[in-house]
């Protein structure tokens, strides 16, 4: 077997091997037979890149009474790379042959689950399985179908599975921290992650990252903090949370010692990490340093140049943004939704409408990227922006029913600022009732029309919205307030 796995390096070679046996007679009905064939299937299990798995399918099933190995093997094989082919039917085979499984048999098929996403009164009767074998005592099952249940989004199962089982080692805490994250429990990960006998690396960057994804900017730091005063070293992971909570927070300083910090530990660079550092230097203001960052990068990813494009766009370098994104796909990389949202902010900001409407249009024709309600948003809001009251309104009325509020509310609100740029009352209006449909706690709409029917000279309307806003008891008359960094 060893043999075997050790000279197939491509699907080529097992063929071959395949082959040889069946023309020397040594696959025949003879006692080789079952042997030589488990050895092949196991073969294909190393295969790169990943091996059909209808031929591995057909070579088990020229297999006379599989063992669990045969199995254990064949479910691997569907789990891995053809998960949407039902692994879990090899499993009921084995359970009508009364061949046992073993250790190795349940993790295969937990994570067929996890990947299928399957129903869960499978996984619970699989659950059920796995109990009456007794396998649930080997930590390795323990933790795969932890991970399946938070898949499944069932977290009281989850972690009605944790209590009940004394067996715990790191993986499971990480396991857990991880699905609870995800769900956006953030305050039951905590409590769990300061629960731990003991933590590594990946418990701590699972935290600092799910603060930083929930906006808990000043938890992510100080948990950063703390595993520095503990004696972790931390990874680009740790490193690009953490920025990514200071840009947020806008804590420049901190930002800058973190960057220090990678500095004088010699961290590689990666782009990753430059896509982290090109990020919080320009949401903090200092997009020539996230340029220059991003051109000592040599490893640009998709996320990379979002990173640098979106930068450009926030500060208003239009035409530089524009020619980033060219620059971007002449280099090979595919735009994705983000690209296109990124270089529509920055025409919008520089007012490079024809570019715009250039590049909306190509967006499905030329890229391959459909159009979302959020790029109609910003076509909405740069029509808007440069007058185009009309066409910005028709825009919107074009926009795919079936989005979210909140793009429709970005939409109606970003045609509701050209119309005060420009002064179209009419449209105003129109757009001013969509936004209370939509939100009808956000006193910032009343604001505008207050300020926009002054500038006209309607006092009436001004006092009649006046009075409407005093008496709707939902709308928030936020005052504005500043924040300073100590």
């Amino acid at each position: 077997m060893s043999s075997i796995q050790k000279l197939c390096k491509t699907l080529r070679h097992v063929h071959q091997f395949h082959a040889q046996f069946i023309t020397s007679g040594r696959i025949s009905n003879g006692p080789n037979q079952n042997s030589l064939l488990t050895n092949i299937l196991f073969a294909i299990t190393s295969i790169t890149p990943s091996p059909t798995a209808s031929y591995a399918a057909a070579v088990f099933s020229f297999i006379t009474n599989p063992s669990t190995f045969c199995f254990n093997t064949i479910i691997r094989v569907y789990s891995l790379h053809a998960p949407s082919l039902s692994p879990h039917r090899f499993y009921v085979q084995m359970r009508r042959r009364s061949v046992p499984p073993d250790f190795h048999t349940f993790p295969f098929v937990f994570k067929a689950c996890a990947k299928k996403n399957v129903s869960f009164t499978l996984v619970e009767a699989l659950h059920c399985q796995a109990l009456r074998f007794g396998l649930l005592s080997d930590l390795f099952t323990l933790n795969t179908l932890i991970r399946v249940y938070l898949t499944n989004i069932s977290i009281k199962s989850a972690l009605k599975l944790f209590d009940e089982n004394p067996q715990r080692d790191v993986v499971t805490y990480n396991v857990l921290i991880d699905g609870l994250v995800k769900a956006r429990e953030v305050v039951r990960a905590r409590e769990l992650f300061d629960s731990m006998p003991f933590r590594d690396l990946v418990s701590w960057n699972s935290l600092i990252a799910g603060y930083a994804q929930m906006n808990c900017c000043r938890e992510a730091i100080s948990l950063f903090d703390e595993m520095l005063a503990s004696g972790f070293k931390p990874d680009n992971v740790a490193i690009v949370s953490t920025l990514s909570a200071c840009a947020q927070s806008g804590d420049l300083e901190k930002g800058k010692a973190i960057h220090d910090y990678a500095k004088r530990n010699r961290l590689f660079v990666d782009s990753f990490l430059a896509t982290g550092l090109v990020d919080f230097y320009a949401k903090c203001g200092f997009i020539e340093t996230a340029m220059e960052i991003f051109s000592l990068c040599s490893d640009k990813t998709l996320f990379t140049w979002n990173a640098i494009i979106t930068g450009l766009a926030m500060h208003g370098y239009g035409e530089l943004t524009v020619d980033c994104f060219r620059t971007m796909v002449s280099s090979g990389i595919k735009p994705d939704g983000v690209s296109f949202i990124s270089v529509l902010v920055g025409c919008s900001h520089a007012g490079l409408v024809d570019e715009a409407k250039k590049l909306f249009d190509q967006m499905g024709s030329l890229y391959d990227v459909d159009k979302e309600m959020k790029h109609y948003g910003c076509m909405a809001d740069l029509l808007g922006r440069a007058g185009l009251i009309e066409e910005a309104a028709e825009m919107i009325e074009r926009m795919p029913k079936d989005g979210g509020n909140r793009e429709k509310l970005l939409a109606w609100s970003g045609l509701l600022g050209g119309c005060r740029i420009h002064g179209n009352i009419e449209v105003a209006e129109k757009a001013a009732e969509r936004v209370k449909e939509l939100s009808p706690e956000d006193g910032g709409v009343y604001k505008v029309m207050v300020e926009m029917y002054a500038n006209a000279e309607r006092w009436e309307d001004v006092v009649k919205v006046r009075g409407v806003m005093e008496r709707d008891e939902r709308v928030n008359k936020s005052a504005g307030f500043s924040t300073v960094m100590s």
